[in-house]
């Protein structure tokens, strides 16, 4: 199989005819006979775990439309070569973070990778379930300190810098989703919109209604669109992280692009509030108190980790163009290097508390929903849910600039978790 063959998807059926002699697949997971299984659940991918005598390994091959919508939504092939070099430069800048790529077919739009075997599992999937994983914030953190701070102008020479940029603004269209999808389609009524009706009905004519929320949405698409600060991820959430209680890794970065520091950092600590409020409608088995309060602790140590190794790669590894050395510390003025970091540092938070609100009303109210919520089946528990992160999405997203720290934050959450029912 070479890239000069035509785009063909793979199928349980064809995959091991059309793969059997890939030189890196058959030296990971030895040659066939290979069991093969589907196992993509996503939107807009398929993804295949292939098992040998030796091992196994995962195939994931990118279809020419979005997947969750059908063919009706077309979708350029050429995001598994975004994500492809996302994943190296992760690898390169957090080693041991993501999956080890074993072979790229970019003719085929597919990835070879690592298998994360069980007793790996969706972080989104052990949340809902109950789980208390014990270093998802300190990994999580220092991924993002060391690949945002990496991938800038922080430390990245600029000629380097600007390659990376102009490769990685080809993806166009990826980007295009996450301008509509999660800055614009949620404060409309936008075709693919959907949310818990008729129990948010009037939540979500407010939140249209919501002069002060609206602006503040464009104001962060604005910043999405126009500040190529670093290396993005793109689409950080709690269901593109594998974990087991010892291991954290990352995956599908397929959105990746240049865009705002924060933009990774709120997306993320998103995904935890959510978990947060959705808590309430897991409760079957009993209360979920003790699992409230761990998520809120990860959202506080994720964001303290994050701070903390940021400040590190300041001190230590500041090479590139932006607040060089020469002008403070290579002066003997560390004040003034330490006074800049806090400015940075302050930046990304009031930013990342917008983009943590936004995210939280696109996953309720526009097309890509969270398990977190879409898996409590009483409806009127599941809005409940829903509208008490709706209100804090908004609060969060509007006055992020009078915010001044964590506990502030999650006191609000739990202040809101608290309320009766809708």
């Amino acid at each position: 199989m070479t890239g000069k063959l035509p785009f063909e998807a793979l199928s349980v059926e064809t995959l091991a005819t059309r793969l059997a002699t890939n030189e890196a697949l058959c030296a990971t997971i030895g040659k066939g006979p290979w069991k093969v299984r589907e196992v993509g659940d996503g939107n807009l991918n398929l993804v295949f775990i292939v098992e040998g005598a030796s091992g196994a390994a995962v195939v994931k091959q990118a279809l020419p439309y979005v997947r969750l919508v059908g063919d009706s939504w077309p979708l350029p092939l050429k995001r598994s070569f975004f994500e492809y070099h996302a994943l190296t430069r992760q690898e390169a800048r957090a080693p041991g973070s993501v999956p080890a790529i074993l072979h790229f077919d970019e003719g085929q739009a597919l990835i070879i990778m690592e298998y994360l075997a069980p007793p790996h599992i969706i972080l989104r999937r052990a949340l809902i379930d109950g789980r208390q994983l014990p270093n998802i914030a300190r990994d999580i953190g220092l991924f993002m300190a060391r690949t945002l701070f990496r991938g800038s102008d922080l430390s990245m020479q600029t000629k380097d810098r600007k390659a990376d940029l102009a490769l990685f603004a080809d993806n166009v269209e990826l980007c295009g989703i996450t301008e509509d999808l999660v800055f614009s389609d949620p404060y409309f009524d936008a075709k693919l919109n959907r949310h818990t009706s008729p129990q948010l009905d009037g939540l979500v004519a407010e939140l249209r209604a919501d002069r002060d929320l609206k602006v503040e949405a464009q104001r962060l698409k604005h910043i999405f669109a126009a500040n190529a600060e670093t290396l993005l991820h793109g689409d950080l959430h709690s269901g593109s992280i594998m974990v087991t209680d010892t291991e954290t890794r990352m995956i599908d970065p397929e959105f990746a692009f240049y865009g705002p520091m924060a933009f990774d950092v709120g997306m993320l600590l998103a995904n935890f509030w959510m978990s947060f409020f959705s808590q309430r409608g897991h409760e079957q088995n009993g209360k979920r108190d003790a699992m409230r309060a761990y998520l809120l602790g990860v959202t506080n140590e994720t964001w303290a980790v994050f701070r903390a190794e940021f400040s590190h790669l300041w001190r230590t590894e500041r090479t590139g163009m932006l607040y060089q050395k020469s002008l403070f510390e290579d002066q003997g003025d560390i004040l003034a290097s330490e006074q800049a970091l806090d400015h940075v540092l302050h930046q990304i938070w009031s930013d990342l508390l917008g983009f943590a609100g936004i995210e939280v009303h696109r996953r309720i109210l526009g097309l890509a929903h969270n398990a977190d919520f879409e898996t409590i089946e009483d409806e009127d528990l599941r809005a409940s849910c829903e509208a008490k992160a709706l209100k804090f999405g908004r609060h969060i997203a509007v006055n992020r600039r009078q915010i001044l720290g964590m506990d502030e934050v999650n006191n609000l959450a739990a202040l809101i978790e608290r309320e009766s029912r809708i």
